[in-house]
C-alpha cells in the first residue's frame, strides 16, 4: 500500500502582538503544491503559529505521512514534548495554570493522531529557507489584508 508523503511549511504573523494576525501553510505532495492562509483579529503570534499547523493538517483528506516544518519552537516543543504532560495533568502547566490555547492544541492533537506519522522539523525563520519565506509572506499578507479591511470599516461614517 502506498502512503501519501506530504511536506508542510507553516508560519504565523501578528502585529502588534496581540493584534491583527495571519497564518499560512504550504503543502507539497510530489509535483503538487497548495497554499492556504487566513487571519484573525485580536490574536497572538502563538495562536497563529498553531492555527497554521491545525488548518494545514485538517486540509489533508486522508491519513498521510507528514513532515511539518515550522520556525516556532513553541509549536514544535508543545506538540512533541509538552502536550503529553499537559494531558496527563488535566491540561494544566507545570505551574498549575491552564494551558493557553487549549482549543487549538486539542485540534492539533486530533490531527496528529489521524495521520500515519507527523515528523516535526524546526527551521530558523528568515534564514533563506525558500518555503519558510513563502509562508511568512503569505501570513503577513493575510494579516495586512485583515488590518486594511478593518481600518477601512472604522474610517467609514
Amino acid at each position: 500500500m502506498t502512503y501519501h508523503q506530504v511536506s508542510i511549511w507553516t508560519d504565523g504573523a501578528v502585529k502588534p502582538n496581540p493584534g491583527f494576525g495571519g497564518y499560512a501553510a504550504l503543502l507539497v505532495y510530489g509535483e503538487h503544491q497548495r497554499e492556504i492562509s487566513g487571519s484573525e483579529a485580536n490574536t497572538t503570534n502563538q495562536r497563529m503559529e498553531l492555527m497554521a499547523a491545525v488548518v494545514a493538517l485538517e486540509t489533508l483528506t486522508r491519513p498521510c505521512e507528514v513532515t511539518l516544518y515550522t520556525d516556532s519552537k513553541y509549536l514544535k516543543l508543545g506538540i512533541t514534548e509538552w502536550i503529553k504532560k499537559w494531558k496527563r495533568n488535566g491540561w494544566m502547566t507545570s505551574t498549575k495554570q491552564p494551558v493557553e490555547h487549549r482549543d487549538l492544541w486539542e485540534r492539533l492533537d486530533r490531527q496528529v493522531q489521524r495521520h500515519l506519522q507527523v515528523t516535526w522539523k524546526w527551521t530558523k525563520g528568515h534564514a533563506g529557507d525558500q518555503n519558510n519565506e513563502r509562508v511568512d509572506k503569505l501570513a503577513v499578507e493575510a494579516r495586512k489584508q485583515l488590518a486594511d479591511v478593518t481600518m477601512r470599516k472604522v474610517d467609514q461614517p
